[in-house]
């Protein structure tokens, strides 16, 4: 099929407007937000419909040819990229953006797979209910991206990744069938819970166009707090006494490296209310009942007697809590005008933070003289962002695996939250377990035999395929 008849094909699916060819047009979905890989889009689709969705897939089927899903193109690892051929079709579902219900009693919401998550958390809000999904490019990420990535974000440790608030699925798979699974079940033991299949696997199995997602009571008091710790082992006390004292209420725990917060004030003009330290902890709590700032503030007390904590402030007023999280939300970008840095979005066991801290620090300063180490990150999860900012001659590849190899050492992850997209692809060949490899590439197999799925992402080719 001539690349006229491929446009004449798809626009007679989904309208006129919903094919780019133009290279204009395109360039937004042959690279990155991180620019850091860019490929050529053969053309764009953007589908109004799931029955849209599933025939464009049957068309790129039935003509061997490979879909890239295409979200709001906020992902760390290149996962939404197509490659460099030109040959490739992005399939974007930014068209298919509606709240099709909200169901206050029962705490769901049915959206569709385009939908900004902050338009969903909007939506929630304006029930009387909350999305606890909290990423800080929620006001570009969309809903699908979101689950096909498995996103995690600030509310892990009370709410759970992404995949935790998830009921139901409506997908397209490989030969464009349609399957919906909108169930708004809490339990459901029917068979095989396949809407798993789909979500985390960034579109190489299948497309996710809709989901019913659990939401969650709001909160009607929120306390957040920044603290300053010596060191992370002590970060990692505060969170035993604060798990201990105010429980379930603890929605965030971050930790933040000195050097990263300095970052932050060079390159964003942002000031931390507290003396310089090695370490800070911000901390976020929230609950319908009263008496929960009572609560934290006896949380500090204790943990700055216990010497813990340094120094801690609470938040008095929500501007004060917005310029709290615009400290750590603004990290990522100051590190990028900083110059170049390999980033490491690694997890591993909550209490063996410091030991790999103290580990990968020594290792990094030895191999790699001149980088600096900034981390910073969930450590209320586990998920450390170990970033390090490197000289421009740095071996990337030597560094990251000499990084992931602490990880694995330590029994954790070489990706948290970020995904592996094209960028991991190598590292988690050479990390994972030949017998985790071999049950994924069944499974792959199994869902896409032909290998049109967003090929080149998550994992490469089994060796006799390649």
């Amino acid at each position: 099929m001539t690349d006229v008849q491929l446009l004449e094909a798809l626009r007679a699916i989904v309208g006129e407007r919903g094919v780019l060819a133009d290279p204009a047009d395109l360039e937004n979905y042959n690279v990155d937000w991180r620019h850091v890989f860019k490929g050529q889009a053969r053309c764009a689709v953007l589908p109004r419909t799931t029955d849209e969705v599933a025939g464009v897939i049957r068309l790129c089927a039935s003509e061997g040819i490979a879909v890239v899903p295409h979200g709001g193109n906020t992902g760390l690892s290149g996962g939404a990229t197509p490659d460099g051929s030109g040959r490739q079709v992005v399939l974007s579902l930014a068209r298919m953006r509606a709240i099709r219900d909200i169901d206050v009693l029962g705490e769901t919401m049915e959206v569709e797979a385009g939908c900004i998550l902050q338009t969903a958390q909007e939506a929630a809000a304006a029930a009387g209910l909350m999305l606890p999904i909290s990423l800080a490019a929620e006001g570009s990420a969309q809903i699908g991206g979101v689950l096909s990535t498995n996103a995690g974000g600030t509310n892990v440790l009370r709410h759970g990744m992404s995949r935790a608030r998830v009921l139901g699925l409506e997908v397209v798979t490989a030969d464009g069938e349609i399957v919906n699974g909108l169930r708004r079940l809490r339990k459901d033991n029917a068979g095989y819970d396949w809407k798993q299949w789909f979500i985390g696997t960034e579109g190489t199995l299948g497309i996710i166009t809709a989901a019913v997602l659990q939401l969650a009571p709001q909160s009607l008091h929120r306390v957040t707090a920044l603290l300053a710790v010596p060191d992370a082992d002590a970060a990692l006390k505060v969170l035993r006494v604060a798990r201990q004292q105010i429980g379930e209420t603890l929605n965030a725990f971050e930790l933040m490296s000195g050097a990263a917060l300095e970052l932050v004030e060079r390159h964003q003009g942002l000031k931390t209310p507290l003396a310089p330290s090695e370490w800070f902890v911000l901390m976020e709590a929230s609950s319908c009942l009263p008496g929960l700032r009572d609560a934290v503030e006896g949380l500090l007390a204790m943990v700055l007697e216990e010497g813990d904590a340094t120094d801690g402030v609470i938040a008095e007023s929500e501007r004060q809590e917005g310029e709290l999280w615009l400290l750590r939300e603004s990290i990522t970008e100051a590190e990028s005008r900083e110059g170049r840095s390999l980033k490491h979005d690694v997890s591993v066991p909550i209490s063996g933070i410091p030991a790999f801290l103290r580990e990968a620090d020594a290792a990094v300063a030895l191999a790699f003289p001149g980088s600096r180490i900034n981390a910073f990150g969930h450590a209320g999860d586990g998920n450390i962002h170990y970033n390090v900012v490197v000289p421009a001659s740095s071996d990337g590849p030597a560094l990251n695996a000499l990084v992931h190899d602490l990880v694995v050492k330590h029994q954790g992850s070489i990706s948290a939250e970020h995904g592996i997209g094209q960028y991991r692809v190598s590292e988690l060949e050479r990390c994972c377990s030949a017998a985790e490899l071999k049950l994924a590439r069944r499974v792959k197999a199994a869902l896409d035999p032909a290998g049109l799925m967003n090929p080149g992402k998550v994992m490469a080719p089994a060796p006799e395929a390649q």
